[in-house]
């Protein structure tokens, strides 16, 4: 078994003086190589050969179908438009290969690159015959059917078989990615569309006349029951009352109790009496009695 040699640097403990350190080494080891995949090479190889023959193909139909070209248009305008006829049948195979798990797909692109590729072998052929004659013109057809005969082969190879039932699965899995994907501008557009709506509605409601501020209403203040009138208290008719002779038409009305009396003080004078003064004058009324 052949194998290759390979160095590899690792970490190993390494002790001085009793302290150990982890310090980078290297190591030989020698690995098996793998057996060469022929297939793989043959299959590299063909693919190479593809590759040449579609650059050596392109290059003689454009040259081909340009020199015919270029006899009614100018040169630029003519051999831009001969790489299109194979530019065509080329796309189409790409998208052949990228689509071999829809078969579906494919045949619409397969069908497309017969098609172009036909195309071109006729410009191809046209200007042989021009040119030097039907036996030039049917060779140099000849060399754009060779490169797409054998990269069809070379697709075909390398596309794996797949069952109706296989298909039918991947067809599904695609179209849920696409439906996810596809999401992704719709949700864009609905919420531009929304935007645009909210900004429309804003702008209206600016445009329009302001409606006038209103006032906050002040809070109402708590409703307290009035107090029942008291039959012994009967208020004095005058303009100013003071506080004494309040008192004392309050002891001559009969009151005793000092809360009675400051509320009959309060009422008569209307001021807010404090209490202290109304219990002095009382003090004084019970004295002298």
């Amino acid at each position: 078994m052949k194998t290759r040699r390979q160095t590899r640097d690792r970490l190993v403990p390494h002790t001085i003086d009793g302290k150990t350190r982890m310090v980078p080494d290297s190591e030989t080891v020698y690995l098996p190589v793998p057996p060469r995949d022929w297939d793989q090479i043959g299959i590299n190889t063909v693919t190479g050969i593809v590759a040449l023959a579609l650059l050596g193909c392109m290059g003689f139909s454009t040259a081909s179908i340009g020199d015919l070209l270029s006899r009614v248009t100018p040169a630029p305008a003519a051999y831009g438009a001969a790489a299109l006829f194979d530019l065509a049948w080329i796309g189409c195979s790409i998208i052949e290969w990228l689509a071999r798990y829809t078969p579906d797909r494919a045949g619409k692109a397969r069908a497309g690159g017969y098609v172009a590729l036909a195309v071109a072998m006729g410009a191809v052929a046209s200007h042989g015959w021009i040119a030097g004659g039907v036996a030039t013109g049917l060779v140099g057809a000849a060399a754009s059917g060779l490169a797409k005969g054998l990269w069809a082969i070379v697709l075909d190879y390398q596309a794996a078989p797949l069952s109706r039932r296989d298909s039918a699965y991947f067809q599904q899995e695609l179209s849920e990615a696409a439906v996810e994907l596809a999401r992704i501008p719709v949700r864009r557009r609905v919420n531009r569309a929304r935007a645009l709506v909210e900004g429309e509605q804003r702008a209206l409601e600016a445009d329009g006349p302001a409606a006038p501020e209103l006032p906050e209403p002040a809070p109402e203040a708590p409703a307290v029951a009035p107090e029942p009138p008291d039959p012994n208290v009967h208020p004095l008719r005058g303009t100013v009352v003071f506080t004494r002779n309040a008192v004392q038409d309050a002891w001559d009305s009969g009151l005793r109790d000092p809360e009675q009396v400051l509320r009959y003080v309060r009422n008569a004078t209307g001021k807010d009496v404090p209490q202290s003064s109304v219990e002095r004058y009382l003090r004084a009324l019970r004295v002298g009695a």
